[in-house]
């Protein structure tokens, strides 16, 4: 018993690095995470002290533990037995589909992450790229909203800078939660977007597992009040006019959600002078297929230019991006109706972006061009002045003024790219790129054209009474 035994080195040093990994699994590790995870916590405490609507204990919750409790959920189950009789496989494949159906949707929120990262890196681009212009339809409704009510942003898609703008507008009141399609599952920007909150869903599946998968976790998000934010159109537009809405989440949310739960929906509509994405997208809707064929090497050679134009002074921001946040609404107005209140409430969100839809100088110049042909900046600047006249809303929508004075820089930039063309000191449309003027004329002729369709009647009656 007392004996030396003797064992080669490799061996002995084997044996040591066994007994480390073992110290450290069963003793060290369990200790660093529960420090840090004190220091989390007492962080995240802090923190929600001066949000609007603090961070929910389910969005820090391990994603391990979510995962357990997304695929025990009885709707899962269900489904899980319903997959595999339907296509004659053991439950305990389909579970493990299912298992992996949950791995794929849910995120590893950080609130480090989010805060200390992505809001700041998001303020950092949407100021770099754009003057950015906020403004709230009823702000005193806005911040009143029910604390304990789940908060879901509904927006218009115009660019993937959507994602951007909101994320560090919406930072002071809480941590959006965004569903985000295939596209950004490539590493290791999947890793960030996860750590940001946002969930991954395949928006073309048919698979009734999945499916059910993705409506459990929403419901449990939506259930434990986590701040959402959906596009109902399902995808960028390609004409740069609204699109109809697709019900999906909004249905998951509706069909999850037990009376005793508020959720209110904030409209909100956003609008750029120039769009990022803009050639990429009218070509898609040229071939009338949502296939984006935008290559990665482009963008980066372009992200690259950016700084060395930033310091030889030719570098230009993308005019203004204007946000408006629209009148909330709250599911209990449409609970009593009879029938699936997920379409009227559907379409009552998108008249409420369209009513607040921004109107910004580019856009508005395109309009015009577009339907009264052919103008001087002098013609244009009065027509403007005509048009924003009309406005129900002056709060919500920019001065004549603002937009005029930033009328040369913009026809510059049309002009530059050759949307418009100056013929004999007029601008009208230029053939090349006709498609980018309908574009950016449609972004604006929701709200656009009651306002000359006003004006217009108005000068009726005035030269009628004269």
């Amino acid at each position: 018993m007392t004996q030396p035994v003797e064992i080669p080195l490799w061996l002995f040093i084997l044996i040591l690095l066994f007994a480390a990994v073992t110290f450290a699994s069963h003793f060290l590790f369990p200790s660093v995470r529960w420090f840090f995870r004190r220091r989390l916590e007492r962080a995240v405490a802090r923190l929600n002290t001066r949000l609007q609507r603090p961070i929910q204990p389910f969005k820090l919750a391990r994603r391990h533990d979510t995962i357990q409790r997304l695929i025990y959920d009885p709707q899962v189950s269900h489904a899980v037995q319903d997959h595999a009789r339907a296509i004659g496989i053991p439950e305990a494949v389909a579970f493990e589909q299912a298992r992996r159906y949950a791995r794929e949707i849910v995120p590893s929120f950080s609130a480090f992450t989010y805060f200390s990262f992505a809001t700041r890196a998001a303020r950092l681009i949407g100021n770099a790229l754009y003057s950015v212009r906020l403004s709230y339809a009823d702000e005193a409704a806005f911040r009143s909203i029910d604390p304990d009510a789940t908060v879901v942003y509904v927006m218009n898609h115009r660019s993937n800078m959507d994602y951007v703008l909101v994320t560090y507008l919406a930072a002071e009141h809480s941590a959006l939660s965004y569903a985000v399609g295939e596209w950004a599952q490539v590493w290791p920007l999947s890793r960030l977007i996860r750590a940001m909150g946002a969930y991954f869903i395949r928006r073309r599946s048919r698979n009734d597992l999945y499916r059910a998968v993705l409506a459990a976790y929403v419901k449990q998000a939506t259930e434990a009040g986590v701040t959402q934010a959906i596009f109902p159109e399902g995808g960028l537009s390609l004409t740069g006019a609204l699109m109809q809405p697709r019900l999906g989440l909004l249905k998951y949310i509706i069909d999850g959600v037990p009376e005793d739960r508020d959720v209110v929906f904030v409209p909100v509509a956003l609008n750029y002078d120039r769009v990022l994405e803009d050639s990429v997208l009218t070509d898609a809707a040229s071939r009338q297929e949502r296939r984006f064929r935008a290559r990665i090497g482009v963008i980066a050679v372009w992200l690259l230019k950016q700084p060395w134009r930033k310091l030889t002074g030719r570098y230009r921001r993308f005019g203004t991006a204007a946000v408006n946040f629209g009148h909330p609404v709250a599911l209990g107005d449409f609970r009593g109706e009879r029938g699936d209140p997920s379409v009227p409430l559907a379409r009552d969100l998108m008249r409420r972006i369209a009513d607040v839809l921004p109107i910004v100088a580019a856009p508005l110049v395109c309009w015009l061009v577009h339907h009264e042909g052919a103008m001087t900046s002098q013609q244009m600047a009065d027509r403007i002045r005509t048009l924003l006249a009309q406005v129900s809303d002056p709060g919500l929508q920019p001065s004549a003024e603002d937009l005029i004075s930033g009328l040369p820089s913009i026809l510059r930039e049309l002009t530059d790219r050759r949307i418009l063309v100056l013929q004999n000191g007029r601008y009208e449309a230029g053939t090349e790129r006709r498609p980018l003027l309908d574009y950016y004329a449609a972004s604006v002729a929701r709200v656009v054209a009651p306002l000359a369709d006003a004006a217009d009647a108005k000068d009726i009656s005035a030269t009628a009474g004269s």
